[in-house]
């Protein structure tokens, strides 16, 4: 398909993080860009603010005219929608061009020199501190980002077209539409059993992923996963390997050793070893694309996160806020390493709503554990997301399984009132639902008290 013919793009759940991403792509190539999402947020927002029409009931009479034209109308769709979405029926039954988010990401990459970022875990921050270091080295790139790059405000850095960097979505095994010259893989932890059924299919599509790279390109694997390619790690023998970390006003200093060179003295100031892992791979590909030292040390440094990701919100003397977005065991265990070694001694009150049914019954005992680790812990509802409920699988069956006993379940309006009977001086709120609608609230109120 030529994407330079289409006229029009209408997508189903605009307000999607990687869906609004490809959004303002095509406004910013100016192309008519309209939409559907089920409700408005700050993303469909600043969509709307960019000249995108966009509407929030299911139905065929909001589309607007000019994408009723199926001549030159190409209809984007995120797997996230239900069966019977009553537009997307409207679509498929008059013959329209219909094509997933992964396919576009695929057919824009396509005449590009593209980087992708793989892995169950750290792909946005991953590809956000790599777009970042692209740019700042003068790299005429585009990179789609899976969450709001605070250094841009969006989720689209754009450079230029010769280059894209893109996240390599392993749910639904839509990364298997990319060819990268460049890919790494963070992580190969056990996720999307919804679609997989089991980790060997997940491990089984990884591997089908390492080889779609193209024939002169090069891999990078997180070191001890079972895939072959250049290996990166920290404190050990791979290729890329980070080393002497001090830590230095709540920031990493440290060295990195390439295959062919020592970086000293780097600085990047994002916590936990997790983030430190996100940043040596990013630079490693910056490195075989071909940037310059010095210029890479100092983009690093000026990184200044995802939202989402270990956010601050407030950071006093009494008082610390943070939100993340993790919604897996191992993302939890992350944060909770990353703010152990940022606060030791501290007590730390834990708010998490887990994501997914099927996500908190296919790991409901990791859940447990990784939640069990903080002082105290504050669980709200399963968000449902895209699923219907399961029987018997709610928060207050993850409560039971937790050793902590300082725990309960809440509502929602009951959360200031909770956090403000804490003693705890950091303050967590986790997960990949809508609780990050709650973070302005807490902000507010606690900023005031602070």
């Amino acid at each position: 398909m030529n994407l330079n013919k289409i006229h029009n793009l209408y997508f189903i759940g605009i307000g999607g993080i990687g869906m609004s991403a490809l959004a303002r792509y095509f406004v910013a190539n100016g192309k008519v860009v309209a939409g559907y999402d089920k409700t408005p947020t700050e993303i469909t927002d600043s969509l709307v603010a960019l000249g995108v029409e966009i509407h929030f009931e299911d139905a065929v009479k909001n589309i607007p005219q000019n994408c009723l034209d199926v001549e030159n109308t190409l209809v984007v769709y995120t797997p996230a929608i239900p069966k019977n979405h009553l537009e997307f029926e409207y679509f498929k039954t008059n013959d329209f061009q219909i094509l997933k988010r992964s396919q576009i990401l695929g057919l824009i990459t396509e005449n590009t020199f593209c980087l992708a970022v793989a892995g169950t875990h750290g792909k946005t921050t991953t590809s956000s501190i790599l777009g970042h270091l692209l740019h700042e080295c003068d790299v005429p790139l585009t990179a789609f980002l899976g969450g709001i790059c605070e250094n841009y405000n969006s989720n689209l850095i754009l450079k230029g077209t010769d280059v894209s960097v893109v996240e390599a979505d392993e749910f639904d095994r839509s990364f298997l539409t990319l060819s990268p010259n460049l890919a790494c893989i963070t992580s190969m932890d056990a996720d999307h059993l919804d679609i997989y059924g089991d980790a060997s299919e997940l491990i089984k599509s990884f591997e089908d992923f390492s080889k779609r790279v193209k024939p002169n390109g090069k891999l990078f694997v997180r070191n001890g996963l079972p895939i072959q390619g250049i290996t990166y790690g920290i404190e050990d023998d791979s290729d890329y390997s980070v080393q002497n970390i001090k830590i230095e006003n709540g920031c990493y200093i440290f060295d990195v050793k390439t295959p062919n060179a020592v970086l000293g003295n780097l600085q990047f100031n994002l916590p936990g070893r997790h983030n430190l892992s996100n940043a040596l791979i990013a630079l490693a590909m910056a490195v075989e694309y071909g940037c310059s030292h010095q210029q890479l040390a100092k983009a690093l440094e000026s990184f200044k996160g995802v939202k989402r990701r270990f956010t601050y919100h407030i950071k006093t003397d009494d008082f610390v806020y943070i939100d993340d977005y993790a919604h897996h065991p191992e993302e939890i265990n992350a944060v909770h390493q990353a703010v152990r070694e940022m606060y030791p001694g501290k007590k730390v009150l834990a708010i998490f709503q887990p994501h997914l049914f099927s996500r908190t019954r296919d790991f409901i005992d990791d859940f447990a554990k990784s939640l069990s680790q903080f002082d105290e812990v504050l669980l709200l509802d399963i968000y449902p997301a895209r699923e219907l409920p399961m029987e018997g699988v709610d928060s207050a069956w993850l409560l039971s399984k937790m050793t902590n006993e300082n725990k309960q379940l809440i509502s929602k309006v009951d959360l200031l009132q909770k956090i403000e009977a804490s003693d705890a001086q950091i303050v967590l709120t986790i997960g990949a639902g809508d609780i990050g609608e709650e973070v302005k609230h807490i902000k507010n109120k606690f900023s005031l008290e602070n």
